[in-house]
């Protein structure tokens, strides 16, 4: 008897669908076939640039060429893994194919033909070797992690060992030693840069090559000076012209100069590497180099950029600093001449590197920089303070300074003079340090604050009522006021916490001249995808994901519950309690539900979550008891329906309307429209009065004293009759009349009739004392007074205490 599996194969074989043999899924058919050497030959030629990573490490002098071979290790554990990812697809795809085949057929049963045993063996194939692949990928990569890991701790070990390095006094002759009697080998590898330099410049200037250099070293001229110049101005004139009025318009200005600084010199220097490059392409020394340089100019421009739009000369009114014009003047030349002796000397550290120089060449180098630097950080704030104590001598305003403001100055002359006193005392490498740190952290801040007022003011203008993007805003979506300040504040709140966290990175783990924004990025993403998140299968994209669902999600709630409750049940159901109570367990469930899929979008996986859920359990079973109980009774509330929207109930001595049942409390509005919130567990576990459930009606009784000497039919008739005449009180059942005592203070009557509603109660009795009052004396029948009742009652105690006395 055929089995079903030869079934399937013996139809395959009737219409043609045979398996190819093995040549033809190798060659043609089957691209996983073709993957599998594919691989191969990729792990080969990651294994040789892992063993060339190797011998450069080896070889490594310097801190920049570790700094490279560490990037370099990155993009190989990078381009492994992403291997490893991109056979996953073929492995499964493999599985697939050999699990429609099954199992090799147990002895005694029918055997396969040739060509499915032919097929099983190429898949079987195939798939090992991708297995192999697989897992030798994987295995270089942490082989290439931990080369990283052994070249990071190098890097700090090397560090570490320069900062406590004392290389001699700067006034020492040993530190003007390269310049007074260069080594013979600085001298050679400086020639060799020298030749290689002229070599390039030479051949750019050949007569076919010579105009175009001409003309794109011009070009590099104008775009750098006036294309800065006229778009700045363009700018500026857009944003008088389109900006709304207020701050937007000064951060947005203070954003363009910035911008517009740094990317005019991005251009510049991108025509210049094309000048000297479009004849022939550029040796591996002075690639190093001119990527190096290429870099520092971009941050040279914008320190330059960052001092300009601090200051703004051009447009003082238009300053986001609280900085006095006179001080902004001041200090006009010191971003200009910060930048270009961090680009200046920048370059000869570049050289430095390139060419290797020796070790007294390269502190002689750093020792440069920081002295020079150093003496500039600390003339600014010194200029700043005598500018501010002249207008101060001279009885002008001056403006106060803020606290960060006063923490940035100090922090500037103690960082310049930390860094003088290093060089004096021989600490040179610890002083250079110390000098790209202050021009980094400044740089940072100062990023950071026009950001975030750029931000802010954004923000503010997108969701402003006045503006035209407010507008239009309200008139699509029918926003009203406050749910456009909601949406600034929530944003606002969103743009301060991402840019904190690159602020915060950017501190942390970046340097002057070698830290770009991808860079940046590139490690908030390693942050957000650490292991500590991959453990929850957290991920920038689940991240996007997760909020676009809690968003959707949250509209579709809203909209349906305004279509429930204004559309739908209005229409199917009367009772508006009924009505409230559905809509309000609808909103439980489905913000529930939105959670969940929230949580399922973002990517956590539940089997991750069991130790927090352990580790809450404690907390569950006390602090939040009284919490789950009243949800609970909130759900049964919703359920049962004991007590519902729209009730006149009366609880703990209070009476009053039940207004809203929420998931933990009961808001009951009062007789003087002040709401009482009430725990839901209270509603389930205490006695509660519901004067409104099962058409229940009001009752309206009066108790009146009157003298024995008054005739009782007579008022009883007069009772009746203004209980009969008031519309409110209800035919059935009658009201009625009751002889409720008789004593020394009087005869005490109560009359008593029925309203349609409790809630009516109040009003009618009202009404009905004006007129039994009317009633009576028309009637001429007078009532007992209260000082009449309080004087028979102690005439009739001490009628009391005397017989006790007598017996």
């Amino acid at each position: 008897m055929l089995k079903p599996r030869q079934i399937i194969l013996f139809l395959f074989l009737l219409f043609g669908l045979q398996l190819a043999p093995l040549t033809s899924v190798a060659a043609q058919d089957d691209p996983v076939a073709i993957s599998a050497p594919d691989a191969a030959t990729a792990l080969k030629n990651y294994q040789k640039q892992l063993d060339s990573i190797k011998q450069q490490v080896s070889k490594a002098s310097t801190d920049t060429q570790l700094s490279k071979l560490r990037q370099t290790t990155d993009e190989l554990a990078a381009g492994l893994e992403k291997l490893a990812t991109d056979l996953q697809p073929a492995q499964e795809k493999l599985q697939g194919q050999l699990d429609v085949l099954g199992p090799q057929p147990a002895a005694g049963s029918m055997p396969e033909t040739a060509a499915v045993v032919q097929q099983r063996n190429a898949l079987n194939n195939s798939k090992k070797q991708l297995d192999d692949a697989v897992k030798r990928a994987q295995e270089m990569r942490t082989g290439v992690l931990d080369l990283g890991q052994q070249i990071g701790d190098m890097r700090r070990v090397a560090f570490k060992t320069q900062l406590a390095l004392n290389t001699g006094s700067v006034l020492g002759a040993k530190f003007w030693s390269p310049i007074v009697q260069p080594t013979a080998d600085d001298a050679q590898r400086l020639d060799q840069f020298h030749v290689a330099m002229k070599e390039v410049w030479d051949a750019s200037w050949q007569e076919e090559w010579r105009y175009g250099t001409l003309g794109l070293l011009l070009l590099a001229v104008v775009i750098w000076s006036w294309g800065r110049y006229f778009s700045e101005r363009f700018l500026a004139w857009v944003s008088i012209r389109y900006l709304p009025d207020g701050r937007l318009r000064r951060s947005f200005m203070a954003m363009v100069t910035v911008s517009v600084t740094v990317i005019t010199t991005g251009i510049a220097l991108n025509l210049l590497y094309i000048t000297f490059t479009r004849v022939q392409p550029l040796p591996a020394m002075l690639e190093d180099f001119a990527e190096g340089f290429n870099r520092l100019g971009i941050f040279c421009a914008l320190i330059a950029g960052l001092g300009r739009a601090t200051l703004s000369l051009n447009r003082p009114s238009w300053r986001l600093a609280s900085l006095d014009d006179a001080v902004a003047s001041g200090l006009r030349f010191f971003s200009p001449l910060l930048a270009g002796l961090a680009l200046a000397f920048g370059t000869i550290e570049q050289i430095n590197n390139v060419v290797s120089a020796s070790l007294a060449a390269t502190i002689f180098g750093n020792g440069l920089v920081a002295g020079l630097i150093g003496m500039v950080l600390l003339a600014m704030p010194l200029r700043a303070q005598r500018i501010r104590r002249k207008l101060e001598q001279q009885g002008e305003h001056v403006e106060k300074r803020s606290t960060i403001s006063g923490l940035l100055h100090m922090g500037t002359l103690v960082g310049s003079l930390v860094i003088l006193f290093s060089l004096l005392i021989g600490y040179i490498a610890f002083a250079r340090f110390l000098t790209y740190q202050v021009i980094w952290i400044a740089l940072v801040l100062m990023a950071f604050y026009f950001l975030l007022l750029f931000a802010v003011d954004l923000c503010g203008a997108i969701f402003s009522p006045q503006t035209a993007s407010g507008k239009m805003l309200k008139k699509s979506f029918n926003f009203k006021d406050r749910h456009l300040e909601q949406m600034a504040i929530i944003l606002t709140a969103v743009a301060k916490c991402s840019l904190l966290l690159l602020m915060i990175v950017a501190l942390f783990n970046g340097t002057f001249g070698t830290t770009t924004p991808n860079s940046l990025l590139d490690k908030i993403i390693a942050i957000l995808s650490g292991e500590g998140l991959k453990s929850l299968n957290i991920v920038p994209g689940n991240l996007i994901n997760a909020v676009i669902c809690l968003a959707i999600g949250i509209y579709i709630m809203r909209v349906t519950q305004r279509w429930l409750s204004h559309e739908l049940l209005p229409k199917t159901i009367s009772d508006i309690g009924i009505r409230a109570s559905l809509v309000t367990l609808f909103s439980n469930v489905g913000y529930v539900l939105l959670i969940l899929i929230t949580l399922a979008a973002l990517g956590i996986q539940w089997s991750n979550l069991a130790w927090i859920v352990s580790a809450l359990s404690v907390g569950i079973g006390f602090g939040l008891q009284e919490i789950v109980k009243n949800f609970i009774s909130g759900m049964i509330l919703l359920t049962e329906r004991p007590v519902k929207v729209g009730d006149m109930i009366g609880i703990g001595g209070v009476e009053g309307d039940v207004r809203r049942i929420n998931i933990r409390a009961t808001e009951i509005q009062l007789s003087d429209r002040s709401t009482m919130i009430v725990p839901n567990s209270q509603l389930i576990s205490q006695n509660v009065r519901n004067a409104t459930m099962g058409n229940a009606q009001g009752v309206v009784t009066i108790a009146l004293t009157f003298p024995t000497e008054i005739d009782p039919e007579q008022v009883r008739n007069i009772l009746l009759s203004a209980y009969q005449e008031y519309e409110a009180i209800q035919e059935t059942p009658a009201p009625y009349v009751r002889f409720s005592q008789l004593g020394p203070e009087g005869i005490i009557l109560s009359v008593t009739g029925y309203v349609a509603s409790p809630r009516m109660v109040g009003a009618t009795k009202s009404e009905l004392l004006f007129n039994i009052l009317k009633l009576l004396r028309a009637q001429r029948v007078s009532m007992s007074s209260p000082q009449e009742v309080v004087f028979m009652k102690q005439q009739a105690k001490n009628l009391a205490n005397e017989e006790e006395q007598s017996s």
